[in-house]
Formats: C-alpha cells, sequence, structure tokens
C-alpha cells in the first residue's frame, strides 16, 4: 500500500474498521479475545505475577488473527494500522456492549452521501 493510499485520520478509519469486522462471528471471536486478553492483564497486575501478562496480546490476537484468516478471510487492519486497530476493538466491544454497535455497522455499510460543499473541498 502507497503512502497516498493510507487512511490518513481515524475518523475514515473507523468505518473501514467496521467494514473489515462485517460478519458476526469475527466480531464475536473478537470480543472472546478481548475478555481474555483484559482478564490475563488484570490477573497479571493482581497477583503480580507478569508472566500473565503475556497473555493479553497472546489471546487478544489470536482469536482476532484467527477470524480475520478464516472467517472474513482478510488481513487484520492491526498489520498497518496497529494503534487504531487497537482502540478500534475496544470501541467495538464498549458499543457492542451498550447495543450501540449496530448503527455504527449501519452506518459504515451505507455512508451518507457525501455533500456538495465536501466535494467541491476535495476536488
Amino acid at each position: 500500500m502507497s503512502t497516498a493510499d493510507r487512511i490518513q485520520t481515524y475518523r475514515e478509519f473507523w468505518p473501514f474498521y467496521l467494514g473489515e469486522h462485517s460478519k458476526p462471528a469475527t466480531r464475536w471471536f473478537h470480543f472472546v479475545g478481548t475478555h481474555l486478553g483484559v482478564a490475563c492483564l488484570a490477573v497479571g497486575l493482581a497477583t503480580r505475577n507478569w508472566t500473565w501478562l503475556l497473555g493479553w496480546p497472546l489471546a487478544s490476537y489470536s482469536f482476532a488473527w484467527v477470524s480475520h484468516f478464516f472467517i472474513e478471510k482478510n488481513r487484520p487492519a492491526t498489520f498497518t494500522y496497529p494503534f487504531w486497530s487497537l482502540i478500534s476493538d475496544y470501541r467495538m466491544f464498549g458499543l457492542a456492549v451498550v447495543g450501540r454497535l449496530a448503527p455504527e455497522l449501519e452506518r459504515a455499510r451505507n455512508p451518507a452521501p457525501v455533500a456538495a460543499a465536501e466535494l467541491s473541498q476535495a476536488t
């Protein structure tokens, strides 16, 4: 991917991220990995057994990557956008917990038409 093709803002990234997680099974794998990762982090901090901290990225990323390769059949966004992907994973999870993920997914699938003023600025 060339520099010109890279997404430049998080505002642009978020709909892309949701599109890369279009299948419910992919999102569930992410949620399981996120839960396990946070649990490993909490246990490591609570017990001061730092080997548990290794479980945080292992659990989180292994579940996510398996879902991308075998369910979604796409390349994980974390390879290109690691920080935004991490933030978005927790954002997606949080929205699901409070019941607000469905409207976000719908907006990502059907973005609002670009206003004429925005089009004239883009050219």
